[in-house]
């Protein structure tokens, strides 16, 4: 009897919308008036959708209402990271000139303001005799990180794929991670965020840091949007010289594009090293000594001056 009833109930609002239809195409109305697309003129082009009944039914296209862009994952999602995966980074300093294509495509894809960067570049020399050499330098996503022990609000997390990312919806800007890094690799956002008006119209995802947001702080995220994807992170993707290079450390495997390694063959025989290990932080990012250089030192390519100065503000 429920059935029955339940289909005389759908047999009943289907006649009344006909009825409704029938008395607006011979009132010479328009039978969608009040409706989503009420000014547009049927395409003539069906689409199929499934009711909330589970039924499928039929409806013009030019009568959809458009659904605004959502985050592909939500927050609570990104927070967890993607199962089975532990995302690491490898760095050839033999290979870094100091283009710095790496640090315009990560500001571009994070619509960073003018003067911050998440990706520096700067100029190391290892001891008085010795030739200098670029190191460029992201967020090391610790296996210990201590950014995320002083968070008073939890704004700032690590998730079980390896990636810190920071949740600009929590963060209250009072920069406890800023003096935590030892990388020094954070920014704080002092001015409102120069946005193009449909990003800053996207709701705020934790994998893409978008929309910036005026007294948070802000940093490398590893692109996990991209890893999604099963794309590289926009750093990698834009080094024309295959400086970075991204995988998981689970399938023992990083790759630039263009060359895919063992990881772990990788840093034993190119005797890779992580910054400052006796912190204990255990870093994600490895450093390949910069021996066999592709290119020599050049002190006239762009410096940043302006990563120096923005962390000492």
């Amino acid at each position: 009897m429920e059935n029955n009833d339940a289909s005389s109930r759908r047999q009943f609002l289907a006649t009344g919308l006909l009825a409704g239809l029938a008395a607006g195409c011979t009132s010479g109305k328009n039978p969608f008036e009040g409706y989503a697309g009420s000014e547009t003129k049927p395409s003539g082009e069906k689409v199929k959708l499934l009711s909330v009944d589970g039924e499928v039914i039929e409806m013009d296209k030019a009568f959809l209402k458009p659904v605004p862009d959502l985050p592909v994952v939500t927050n609570a999602e990104a927070r967890k990271g993607i199962a089975g995966k532990k995302f690491v980074m490898v760095i050839d300093l033999s290979r870094c000139k100091n283009v710095g294509a790496c640090k315009r495509a990560c500001n571009h894809a994070h619509q960073l303001n003018p003067g911050q960067n998440w990706i520096k570049i700067l100029p190391m020399e290892d001891a008085e005799h010795e030739a200098p050499y670029w190191e460029p330098t992201t967020c090391m996503h610790c296996d210990e990180p201590p950014c995320v022990k002083v968070c008073p609000v939890d704004a700032t997390f690590k998730r079980q794929d390896g990636i810190v990312l920071i949740d600009s919806d929590r963060c209250i800007g009072c920069r406890f991670c800023m003096a935590a890094c030892p990388y020094t690799v954070r920014v704080f956002n002092w001015e409102e965020p120069q946005l193009p008006a449909e990003v800053a119209a996207q709701p705020y995802s934790c994998e893409t840091s978008l929309p910036q947001k005026k007294g948070t702080v802000s940093k490398c995220d590893f692109c996990p949007d991209m890893a999604r994807m099963g794309m590289l992170p926009h750093c990698v993707s834009a080094c024309p010289n295959g400086v970075f290079f991204f995988g998981d450390m689970n399938e023992d495997s990083v790759t630039n594009g263009a060359e895919t390694f063992r990881f772990s063959d990788l840093i034993r025989d190119k005797a890779g090293y992580r910054l400052m290990e006796d912190l204990g932080t255990k870093p994600s990012v490895y450093y390949l000594p910069p021996v066999n250089r592709n290119f020599p030192f050049e002190s006239g390519l762009p410096a940043d001056s302006a990563d120096q100065q923005q962390n000492h503000k």
